[in-house]
Parts: structure tokens; C-alpha cells; sequence
């Protein structure tokens, strides 16, 4: 069996429901430390995190990725046991298997391979949080507060979340959109619904400003992102009773926003709406993060071409998709791009990733480092 494969499954056996890391991290550095990196143990409330570099100078490539993982769920419903890492038929079974463990896996021996073989011109880190599945506030945002603050500079970053779609490769993203979180509770005045002259339904009142929102044309995206949208993810009013009226009215909702708007442009065009149709509100925000994008350059050359060499496939760029770790990384300058394997089976039962993929993963990842620090 491979080193990849025999490393991915030591992951994976670990329970490390976010934000527990259930020892993954310890295991990653003592690979590390074999091929000369020195480490920084960084634990931010209940969140650990691995800052793992080589020595010297010269431009910096890191490989980001996290050891958290969603719940399993009921563990009766699966067919392979969610932290057993069986391999069945060719895949590889278990929760993180695709996202990500098994990425970081394919890193980790595509360093080994290239640092093993010979020198390199430049630096290789990683950065590896168990907070990514969870909140997402002491884990990459943190660490990278903590590189700046030491005059870090990362020059390079492949984030392993599981892109690819029918086969490896065919995804990489080099860009995600913004996500902006909003929670609304529309006052109202509570009453009996026969006597709808004494109370103020929210609902009725907040109906008309509801269609501004949802027919509002936000932008018209551009050539790396599609245009923003708006969705309500939740609508909530009532005491349970049939006659009453409604005395509040809460909303959350999301926008995916593109580069051609702000997050502070889009809560000034809400509040706007909301002001236009006589709306007594409480509003609060939460920035997930902001839209980033890697246009052709260095990394995504070396990127495509280490993908065509290995897996004799062209690639196709792509921003779609929820929120990452990327998104932490990118405003400080870096280049940054997300590659990993096939994701149709993540956060579901029986998550899983193909064996020979995973052999694939590797060797593009060796092939993108020799390429990027001219390895001799």
C-alpha cells in the first residue's frame, strides 16, 4: 500500500469531530519533522493549529488545509464505519476522507518525495487548523494574524478542499465569492387576528420590502464571478396559536456577493429598502468573508500544466461554491488556489475518495512543487 494512502487512513481513524483534531496534527509533524521542518504548536481557545515550515529563504509555498471534520451523524446508517478508513472496491471510506484529510495526506508524502530528492530554491510550509468546519474564528484567520504579525509573507497557497467534480483535476478554484450573513426582526404589535385593526402584523408589513429584496439586481458579476444573489435561509414569526397576530417577525438570510460590490455596499442598499417601505427593524451582520480571486499568474500555470502532465486533462477555473480557508489567506497577498479531490461524496453517509485519485493527487502535488521552486 502506498504512503499516501497508509497516511490518509491514519487521519481518518481519528475522531476529530470540529473542533477537535484528535491528534492529526501530531501525526502530520512527526512526518514533517523526518524531511526538516520546524514547527509552531498554535492553540487558540479550543481550536489547535500547526504552522509547519522549512528553513532558508526565497519565495514561500504553503499547502493549507484542515483535520476538522463534520458529525458523522447515525453511525447505523453507514455501510463502512465513519472513522474505520476501510478501502472497498477502490475507495477509500470514512468522515474527512474527501474533505480533507486526504488531501493533506497527498501533501504531506509530495513534500516528502521533493525534499527527499533533492534541494529546492525557496521554502515549503504548512498551515493545518481544526477550526474550518466550525466557526471559523481561532483557527486559519488566526494563524495568519499571527504570520503577519512575524512579517510572514506566503507567496503560494494550494488550499486541499475537495474541487474536483467527475474526475481529478477538472476543478481548481482560484477565486470564492463573498458571504455576508444578515438577521432581521421586524417589529410588529402583537394582537387577536379577528380585531386586525389593534395589532401591526410584521409580516403583512414586511411582505412588500421581502420583493424589493428578492427582486433587487445587485450586480452583474464579471468575467470570474456570476452575479450576486440574495436568499432568505430562514422566516420565522408566531406563537404557535391560529389567532393571533404576530408581534415580531426574524429573517436570516445570505448574500453570495462578487467583486463588483462591497459588504458594506450591500447593507447600505438593505437598510435603504428597508427604510423605503416604513420598516421598524433590529438589524445584525456577519461578514463569513470577503470575495477573493487569483487571475493567471505563476500558480495557476504551474498548476494547470502539473494537472495536465499527470492526469493528461485540461482544467477549468471556477469561484463557485460556499466559503474557505482562502479566504483568510488571499487579502494578505498571496496567490491562491484550491485543488483536491472529487467532492460528490462530502458531508454525506459513506463519504469516500478513489484510491488511484489519491496516487494522482500526489504526484500533481509533487509536480506543482518542482515546478514552482526549480527542485535539483
Amino acid at each position: 500500500m502506498s504512503k499516501t494512502i497508509e497516511l490518509a487512513q491514519q487521519l481518518v481513524r481519528c475522531e476529530s469531530i470540529t473542533p477537535a483534531d484528535a491528534g492529526c496534527q501530531k501525526i502530520i509533524a512527526n512526518r514533517l519533522t523526518s524531511v526538516g521542518f520546524i514547527h509552531e504548536n498554535l492553540r487558540f481557545g479550543d481550536v489547535d493549529n500547526l504552522w509547519s515550515v522549512t528553513p532558508g529563504t526565497g519565495p514561500l509555498f504553503v499547502f493549507a488545509g484542515h483535520t476538522d471534520v463534520v458529525p458523522t451523524g447515525p453511525t447505523e446508517s453507514w455501510t463502512h464505519p465513519p472513522f474505520g478508513a476501510e478501502i472497498h472496491k477502490g475507495y477509500l471510506y470514512g468522515r474527512g476522507s474527501a474533505d480533507m484529510k486526504s488531501s493533506i495526506a497527498a501533501m504531506v508524502v509530495a513534500v516528502e518525495r521533493v525534499l527527499e530528492q533533492g534541494k529546492i530554491d525557496g521554502r515549503i510550509g504548512f498551515l493545518i487548523t481544526s477550526d474550518e468546519e466550525g466557526p471559523a474564528i481561532n483557527g486559519t484567520v488566526k494563524v495568519v494574524e499571527h504570520l503577519e504579525t512575524n512579517n510572514v509573507k506566503i507567496d503560494w497557497c494550494i488550499v486541499g478542499e475537495p474541487t474536483s467534480t467527475s474526475s481529478l483535476g477538472d476543478i481548481i478554484k482560484n477565486g470564492r465569492r463573498g458571504s455576508l450573513n444578515g438577521h432581521v426582526v421586524v417589529k410588529g404589535k402583537q394582537g387577536h387576528v379577528a380585531y386586525p385593526h389593534l395589532g401591526i402584523n410584521p409580516v403583512h408589513k414586511f411582505a412588500k420590502a421581502l420583493d424589493a429584496l428578492t427582486s433587487e439586481q445587485w450586480d452583474n458579476g464579471n468575467e470570474f464571478f456570476p452575479a450576486t444573489t440574495f436568499q432568505v435561509s430562514n422566516l420565522q414569526a408566531g406563537t404557535g396559536a391560529e389567532n393571533v397576530i404576530p408581534g415580531e417577525l426574524a429573517i436570516r438570510f445570505n448574500f453570495r456577493f462578487s467583486t463588483e460590490v462591497t459588504a458594506d455596499e450591500l447593507k447600505q442598499r438593505v437598510l435603504d429598502i428597508l427604510k423605503e417601505h416604513d420598516i421598524d427593524y433590529e438589524i445584525t451582520w456577519r461578514l463569513s468573508g470577503n470575495p477573493f480571486i487569483t487571475e493567471r499568474g505563476k500558480l495557476v500555470d504551474a498548476t494547470e500544466a502539473a494537472i495536465q502532465k499527470v492526469c493528461h486533462s485540461n482544467t477549468e477555473l471556477s469561484t463557485s461554491g460556499g466559503t474557505s480557508d482562502g479566504r483568510f489567506i488571499a487579502p494578505t497577498g498571496a496567490q491562491v488556489l484550491e485543488l483536491g479531490p472529487c467532492n460528490a461524496t462530502i458531508h454525506q453517509v459513506d463519504e469516500c475518495v478513489s484510491v488511484s485519485d489519491l496516487e494522482q493527487l500526489t504526484d500533481v502535488y509533487e509536480e506543482l512543487l518542482r515546478d514552482l521552486l526549480q527542485t535539483s
